[in-house]
Order: structure tokens, then sequence, then C-alpha cells
């Protein structure tokens, strides 16, 4: 099939059908149409309105809905916008996304990481170790300022129309890229940007910076990019200040892009961190204080001890929730430092099973069904106290032993170590 009849293959059966699966695997909310991903694919399984949606892709009639608005917070602070398309939209930017892949995958730089098949942040993580380990113990830091909501169109459309001659992909493509934002029931038009929450945007936020791929490759740089987090590895402060002014200049004026000069940096590896990660000078790699102190945060949000939950319940949530973020962070893992963050978490567990108690009365008899002496489990029941300090009499410890937490089904962080 020839580049000018990529839109038949877009419309194939089989690419549709496995980017409704796709879809309906990630799930996500309903769209400006309020229409769930049950409706719609009860809606395209109408043999009409299937071959409706096909042959008004391929005429080139097909006309993307506005995308809904969503703000979700950001860890670091303030919040991220989000334009959730229409299930539909979504079913067809996916679509797109699985034929396009095949074309531009062999053409993306080896640096690049991110939103790509067979890549992950590991991958990355480990290939910025191995470059401080060579000695390059600076970094060039480059902070792109709102970079999802400020791509140029036009020079996106360019850079498209090189390797893609079918008209009616370029045509929908910048459809999507143009449809508006809805906001409180209003919809605002859009002249720039890639709004996060769709499945092309990573596709089309990767080929705009592959442009920057290729300029460092071609200055015969060592960098990291995972989609606008990019790191480039020097071995001297001076050689920092020089990449970074050069780099600073090529994204602005090149690129269209907006450089956030208070956050970029060129520095020390060990005074920034990448991925949620901070590195030692020898490029060992360890959970930066930042991800620590976001993950005690979602661990007290799920231990909170008002919400009333069953104790097995919080500790499937938990569970899960550590499950996670222990693979995302399994090159960081140190004994030490784990074992730190396993006390923390047995400690709000502790407190939560003794507040299930409330009463005086009602500890002390648990205490004592626990193996706690009657004295030592009377002296906690009766101490003033809040929870948090009480998990450290010892009454308290000899009552809620390791074994105990993980008999309830919690998993231990220091086992995975």
């Amino acid at each position: 099939m020839t580049s000018t009849q990529l839109m038949e293959q877009i419309c194939s059966s089989t690419n549709l059908n496995q980017a409704l699966r796709r879809v309906k695997k990630n799930k996500g909310c309903a769209g400006v149409d309020k229409l769930d991903i049950a409706a719609t694919i009860s809606v395209l399984r109408q043999s009409s309105n299937g071959q409706a949606l096909r042959q008004s892709l391929l005429d080139g009639s097909y006309q993307p809905q506005p995308v809904l608005g969503v703000e979700i917070p950001k860890p670091s602070g303030g919040v991220r916008q989000l334009g959730i398309p229409t299930v539909l939209d979504r079913i067809v930017q996916q679509a797109i996304t699985s034929v396009l892949t095949d074309i531009y995958e062999p053409k993306f730089s080896n640096s690049s990481y991110g939103f790509r098949p067979n890549r992950s942040a590991h991958h990355a993580l480990a290939a910025a170790s191995h470059y401080i380990r060579e000695g390059r113990g600076y970094v060039v830091d480059v902070d792109l300022a709102k970079y999802f909501d400020t791509v140029n169109h036009d020079r996106l459309m360019h850079r498209l129309s090189k390797d893609i001659t079918d008209k009616r992909v370029l045509k929908l493509i910048r459809s999507y890229l143009q449809a508006g934002i809805m906001r409180n029931g209003l919809v605002e038009q859009r002249q720039r940007g890639t709004p996060q929450g769709g499945p092309l945007s990573p596709l089309l936020s990767n080929i705009v910076l592959d442009e920057l791929d290729k300029e460092l490759e071609r200055r015969g740089h060592k960098f990291c990019r995972y989609a606008d987090d990019c790191q480039i590895y020097v071995h001297s402060e001076e050689a920092a200040n020089r990449v970074k002014a050069s780099i600073t200049e090529f994204l602005e004026q090149k690129l269209k892009l907006t450089v956030n000069r208070e956050k970029s940096a060129a520095t020390r590896v060990t005074e920034r961190t990448y991925l949620g990660h901070r590195f030692q000078r020898d490029g060992s790699i360890h959970i930066s204080k930042t991800a620590q102190t976001h993950m005690k945060k979602r661990v007290r949000q799920i231990t909170k001890r008002n919400r009333g939950r069953e104790l097995k319940t919080v500790i499937v949530e938990l569970t899960q929730y550590l499950r996670g973020w222990q693979h995302y962070f399994k090159l960081a893992m140190r004994k030490s430092a784990m074992q730190r963050l396993d006390e923390w978490i047995r400690r709000r567990l502790r407190c939560y099973r003794l507040k299930q108690r409330k009463r005086r009365h009602s500890i002390a008899t648990w205490l004592r069904q626990e193996g706690v002496n009657e004295r030592n489990a009377w002296k906690l029941a009766m101490s003033e106290k809040g929870w948090w300090h009480l998990v450290f009499i010892a009454a308290a410890q000899s009552g809620h032993a390791n074994e105990t937490v993980q008999g309830d089904g919690h998993v231990l962080i220091e086992r995975w170590v």
C-alpha cells in the first residue's frame, strides 16, 4: 500500500478493531458527547454506523468533536490541563497512531524513551547512569514551559507532510489539533498545542521533539529524552553552560517552543533529579526526596484513619499502590532506605488498627488478646498521647510485630530489595 493510501490502512477493519480494543482496555471517561465506552461500542456495532464512520474517514468528511477540558493536580503543585476526546475520537486517534507509529518508530532516536514501544523510564535512567559512570558529571536540564500547550501547528504539519502524502490523513490530524476544548460548557478554539489526553498526542509530541534529538545527535551529545523531559550529559561546567545556551536558542528560534529559564539548569548531576530519581557521582540511582514525599502523601490518604473502612480494605488498596510504586522505582531500591520507609508504613497501619478500637477498654482487651501483659496493655490504653506516638510504646510494639502486619496482607517494601 502506497503512502497516498494511508487512510485505507487506517480505516481497515483489522486496524479499527484493534484500536477499539486498545481504547476499551485503557478505559477512561466519556467526552463532550457523554457517551462512555460501552455506549459508543453499542452504537458502532450497528452496521450502518460503523460503515458511516469508515466512509466519512475515507471521503474526508469526518469532523472530530471538541475535547473535554479537565484539570488534574500536579505532584509538584499547580494543575495540568487535559483534553479528553470522545470515545469515538479516541478510537480514530488510536487507529491513526498505530499506522503512523510504523512509519516514525524506525526514524526516532535511540535516546528517546517516552511513549514508545518496548521502552520505558527504566531504560532512560539506565542510559543516564551509564553516561555519568563514563565521567560526564555535569548535566544540562532543559525545562519546556507548558510544552503540550505550545506546540506550533504549522511546523508540526510541515514536518508530517515530509513523510505523509495522503492529504486526507494530514487534514484529519490538523482537525484534531484545531478541535476546540470545552470548559464550563463553552468551547474555546485552539491555535496551538497538542492537548494531553488522547492517544495521538504522545506520538505527535515525539515527532516535534525528534528534531531536537537529531540536532543533539548531530552535535555528538549524550542525552536522554522522555517525552518533554530532556537531560544532556557533558564533562565540564563550561561545556554545560555553552550547551544550555545554544540548545535554548535552537528550541526557541527553530522549534518555536518556550524554555523555562528559571527551571532549566546547567549543573552537577548530583544537584538535579530525573523522572523522580537522583544520581550520585558514581552513577548510582536513588529515589528523590520529592518522590518519597509524594509517596508518603499518598499513603497518608489511603490510611487516613477517619475514612471508616475495614483494615483489610485499606491494606488491599495500599498493597496495590505499593506494588506499582516499587516497580517504578526498582532501579533505585536500597535496603536501608526501604527499611526506613517500611517502618513508617507499618507505623501508619498500627495507628489505624489501634484507632479502630476507639475506647480504652476495647484497646486494652485487644492488646491482651495479642499477647501484651495486662499492665502494659492498660498503660497504653490510658495514655493521653496521640495515636502516632502511642505505637512507639513498648506494649504497642510487642502487640504489633512485623509478622502480624504481614499476616494482614501488607506487602513490606524491604522484601522487594
